[in-house]
């Protein structure tokens, strides 16, 4: 145990002296927060919505390159060589280097949140969720970092092949670029990447939205950084000279690549069985009465409206006099010609057509459109233009009471609104909430 404190204090101050680490661990995640800053200043609450990706961003500059980085450099400069004249066992020495990086990882990302804080953003909804996502996330990217410094032979390839991990998780994994704005193939592919499940882990944590799929997402993060960490045990090099291209053991890159595969596997065979053949609606026998039309007003009265308010990061609904500036009107207008054309809210079940129009304000608020926080509106409008009230508050009333029964659309594309939800629960839920924000406003009450 004396080992290794005196290692774990020996690689806090390695790291302290080493510039380019200290730059990737906390220099680099500051800047992205000035970017999402700039970005998304005008949301409300600020960064609210991205704090996963800003945290798995800290994770990534800290495990994925100050790991890797400082490692090579020391192996570079002879400290691993001394290392191995010690008695203490490799085992010992890579857990006091991972629980050294762990606090440092840990050190940016409070320092990332402090600045979040001190721009306005509230504090997350569920804390200790939070930190065990991050932990969990941190943990699994020191695991690959500790591989991409077995793979690299100098400082300089560490960079390099630090871009090629970064990149496409920056673009492709969730980690910048939302999954659900990506086109349906990309979305299947971001199931390979860890950095989606880092930030919708930390993101579910920090709106209180989705904690179902926690389980789920950290489990993932701890497969691929487990297999990456045992990788990188069998292709563990003390010395200069041991250089990657005449290491034996190279088959143990297929572990990883195989436990990264069986991962994205997993999740899409996770995402097809919840999605789109969900309950069909109830079919009503000729002169049957429509289940929703037994809504009383008891029913009604008993209803929780106690959700996200109008104007939070989750299902936002803009009030009657917010006016929209003059880009976003012309994109509402389209969109109020559009629905009453629109297939799916014009002809079949009524109450399917229901489902259907809420599903355009639930879509718009998970892809993040410009203009998700008016379309509610245009689409209640729609609404009541279609269906009496009372028939239509009875619809809502059903539908905010069992959200899992019928179909939902993941896409509408048609009516302007850009990009695919990432799962039909998404939607679901996103559903719920809108049919009750509309019920309050029909009834006369407060959302």
């Amino acid at each position: 145990m004396n080992s290794f404190a005196a290692h774990f204090a020996i690689s806090w101050r390695l790291h302290l002296r080493n510039r380019m680490a200290l730059a990737y661990g906390y220099i680099f995640p500051l800047m992205f927060l000035g970017v999402f800053w700039v970005l998304y200043r005008h949301e409300a609450p600020p960064l609210f919505r991205h704090l996963g990706e800003l945290l798995t961003v800290t994770i990534l500059g800290g495990a994925c390159f100050g790991l890797p980085t400082t490692l090579v450099s020391e192996r570079e400069q002879g400290v691993w060589r001394r290392y191995r004249l010690t008695p203490v066992p490799l085992g010992r020495l890579l857990a006091s280097t991972v629980a050294a990086r762990f606090g440092i990882i840990v050190s940016a990302g409070l320092l990332q949140l402090a600045a979040a804080f001190a721009v306005g953003m509230p504090l997350p909804a569920h804390p200790v969720a939070l930190a065990v996502a991050f932990a969990v996330a941190a943990l699994a990217f020191i695991g690959l970092g500790l591989l991409m410094a077995m793979l690299a032979d100098t400082v300089s390839a560490v960079q390099a092949l630090g871009q090629c991990v970064f990149l496409p998780m920056l673009v492709i994994g969730g980690v910048a670029v939302p999954v659900a704005s990506l086109p349906h193939w990309a979305q299947r592919l971001a199931n390979v990447f860890p950095g989606r499940y880092a930030v919708e882990s930390m993101q579910s944590a920090t709106t209180g939205t989705d904690l179902s799929a926690l389980p789920w997402q950290l489990a993932m993060l701890a497969l691929t950084g487990l297999a990456a960490a045992l990788a990188a045990m069998r292709l563990f090099r003390w010395d200069l000279g041991q250089r990657f291209a005449a290491l034996p053991g190279k088959a143990w890159l297929g572990f990883i690549l195989a436990a990264w595969l069986a991962a994205g596997s997993l999740a899409d065979w996770r995402d097809r069985a919840a999605a789109p053949v969900t309950v069909a609606p109830a079919v009503v026998a000729a002169g049957a009465r429509a289940p929703w039309k037994n809504i009383t007003a008891k029913d009604i009265d008993a209803l929780n409206f106690q959700g996200p308010s109008d104007d939070g990061v989750v299902a936002p609904f803009a009030p009657e006099d917010d006016i929209p500036d003059d880009s976003d009107q012309v994109q509402l207008q389209e969109l109020r010609a559009a629905l009453p054309r629109w297939e799916p809210g014009a002809r079949g079940d009524d109450l399917q057509r229901v489902r259907n129009l809420l599903c355009v304000a639930a879509v718009a608020d998970i892809t993040q459109q410009p203009t998700e926080r008016y379309i509610p509106g245009v689409v209640l409008a729609q609404l009541r233009t279609v269906f009496p009230q009372d028939q239509l508050i009875q619809m809502l009333t059903w539908i905010a009471l069992h959200p899992d029964e019928g179909t939902v659309l993941q896409n509408v594309s048609e009516l302007g609104v850009d990009g695919v939800a990432g799962g039909p629960q998404m939607v679901r839920e996103r559903s719920h909430y809108y049919a009750l924000k509309c019920i309050a406003r029909l009834i006369g009450g407060q959302p």
